[in-house]
């Protein structure tokens, strides 16, 4: 059996993502003591950001007309999708940054459409935990109501083009506990953190019932 984990967070030593992430991991390695786990973190071992300009320019360019350049993106599109078509299981590990997903997110994302297909759904079926964590708090009520642009692209990529088997472990204000004026709110922060690491256990199991 096969995991795939990709990773984004910037502060890999501090990641409420890929705490979460671990989480759903041990939960299905559990389950599969024999199974292999693919990982990649794109913010310890980001995509080149014109990796995917390249990679869509040499579609439309002879393949004896390519440059090195093209050639080694279009290569690398084909294995980024390839890993996701043949997971058993997928692990998403996506923090929120400025409001949206991050440039280094975006450009796997685009790479992965470039290599299996813009209409092409990689994970169809495929049971897969998208963990998204967010600083502060954008539910109905708050001052930042509607600001958070990621988790819906997120859901649409992943569910709705791709066509996965989803579900969601949202955590918000991963902040609170150690930002000046978000005081009041360390104790649902805390809950919070609670819930999505009990999400993340049952997450696993899911995953793992393959």
């Amino acid at each position: 059996m096969r995991l795939f984990r990709l990773d984004t967070s910037i502060f890999p030593a501090t990641s409420a993502s890929s705490e979460i992430a671990d989480c759903v991991e041990a939960e299905w390695l559990d389950a599969h003591t024999g199974g292999t786990v693919t990982r990649r973190h794109l913010g310890t071992d980001p995509i080149a950001a014109d990796a995917w300009v390249q990679a869509t320019t040499a579609g439309f360019a002879p393949e004896d007309q390519r440059t090195d350049g093209q050639s080694s993106a279009l290569a690398l599109a084909g294995t980024l999708a390839e890993e996701l078509q043949s997971a058993d299981a997928v692990v998403l590990a996506v923090p929120l940054y400025n409001f949206g997903v991050s440039q280094h997110f975006k450009t796997w994302v685009d790479l992965v459409i470039a290599g299996a297909g813009p209409t092409t759904p990689v994970l169809k079926g495929t049971p897969t935990a998208l963990i998204t964590t967010l600083g502060g708090g954008y539910g109905p009520g708050t001052p930042r109501d509607g600001w958070d642009h990621s988790t819906p692209y997120l859901t649409r990529i992943v569910r709705d083009l791709w066509e996965a088997d989803l579900t969601v472990i949202k955590r918000e204000l991963t902040l609170a506990a150690t930002t000046p004026g978000m005081e009041s709110l360390k104790d649902l922060g805390a809950q919070q953190h609670n819930d999505a690491l009990a999400a993340a256990v049952a997450a696993g199991r899911t995953l793992a019932r393959i």
